[in-house]
């Protein structure tokens, strides 16, 4: 005899699988770590003060 299954419950489950998938893919795709964030900051910082720091008077 075949085992009972729920649709409700195995069509929701199915959904936050293919979610879960594609926000993995995103993060992949577009995610950085807090610490390439900073690094990119700060490089961005030292940028905008050497400019500056040029400027005439």
């Amino acid at each position: 005899m075949a085992e009972i299954v729920n649709l409700r419950a195995a069509k929701k489950a199915r959904q936050r699988a293919e979610a879960r998938a594609k926000g993995d893919e995103n993060a992949a795709k577009f995610g950085r770590t807090k610490a390439e964030k900073d690094l990119e900051k700060t490089r961005a910082q030292k940028a905008r003060r050497d400019l500056d720091g040029h400027e005439r008077e």
